[in-house]
């Protein structure tokens, strides 16, 4: 790959895919429960794709808001607008391109769809700036993450019914896991920079509060099956997620950098037992 287009494929984060796959399964999730396991297949293709180009709009976003910052970082100094692989002209002008590629893909939905989208427009043009102004921008990261769960269910069914909130409450709780943990990698440098997250908000309490995180996670994972009815995949896949959610904190135990790495991409794996455990409701049902 030439350079130029390397510093692209790299500022759209392509080449760490975990962030498409952490905005894929609750996607996923979301367009199975409102498809009663039969999502349509155009609707999924749209949505799939709007993921992709979404996270790389918001990647791009990212790194705009923290050119400042990412120089200063050691894991974010070699990203391509911190390292002058490109400038900030260059930036915008591919943010600009992959928004209007969701565009195109949103307008072969609903209106309901539509109108849902210019909220994550929003979102994930601003998420990157909370950072500066808040201890919580990972309640932020989630609401954007999620923003796809009632857009599936806005696209598949026409209406927002309650299901469809409270999967994306379950995202923003497992968005703020994650995402604190992975704060967890740059706490030290964010300290000195003045960056705020829950990672420095919890402090010493950090592991507390996120084992309190996961159970409230896992328990509303529960509900959800109880409500909906859904069969023993379900909660046996509840049941490995918890086991996740242990392993996680035992590698965070020490807060090392690249242990506290290892426990977010282990997210990866919690959002696929919860698609296979859904998956698996739907196969034995039929």
């Amino acid at each position: 790959m030439s350079k130029p287009w390397d510093a692209y494929w790299r500022l759209m984060r392509f080449d760490r895919p975990i962030g498409i796959v952490l905005l894929l399964w609750p996607t996923w999730w979301a367009l199975l429960l409102a498809g009663d396991g039969r999502p349509a297949a155009n609707i999924a293709i749209i949505f799939t794709l709007g993921v992709i180009v979404m996270r790389a709009a918001g990647c791009v976003m990212n790194d705009i808001a923290d050119r400042d910052f990412d120089p200063h970082v050691k894991r974010t100094r070699e990203r391509p607008l911190a390292s002058g692989a490109l400038n900030l002209r260059q930036a915008l002008v591919a943010f600009l391109i992959l928004m209007m590629l969701a565009l195109g893909l949103v307008l072969m939905t609903n209106r309901l769809t539509i109108q849902l989208a210019f909220a994550g427009a929003l979102l994930a043009s601003t998420y990157p700036f909370f950072k500066r102004f808040t201890h919580f921008p990972q309640i932020i990261l989630g609401m954007a993450f999620g923003w796809g769960i009632p857009m599936a269910f806005a696209a598949q069914t026409a209406e927002l019914p309650l299901l469809a909130w409270l999967v994306f409450a379950i995202n923003v709780v497992w968005a703020v896991i994650y995402d604190t943990l992975y704060a967890m990698v740059d706490r030290d440098d964010d300290l000195k920079i003045g960056v705020k997250s829950t990672a420095i908000l919890f402090g010493r309490f950090d592991r507390v509060i996120l084992a309190c995180l996961m159970i409230a996670m896992v328990a509303m994972l529960s509900g959800l099956g109880l409500w909906q009815g859904l069969g023993w995949s379900w909660f046996a896949a509840t049941g490995l997620v918890a086991v996740c959610f242990a392993y996680q904190l035992w590698l965070a135990r020490w807060r090392a950098r690249e242990d506290c790495f290892r426990a977010f991409l282990n997210n990866n794996w919690v959002g696929l037992i919860i698609l296979l455990g859904l998956l698996g409701h739907y196969l034995t049902r039929a």
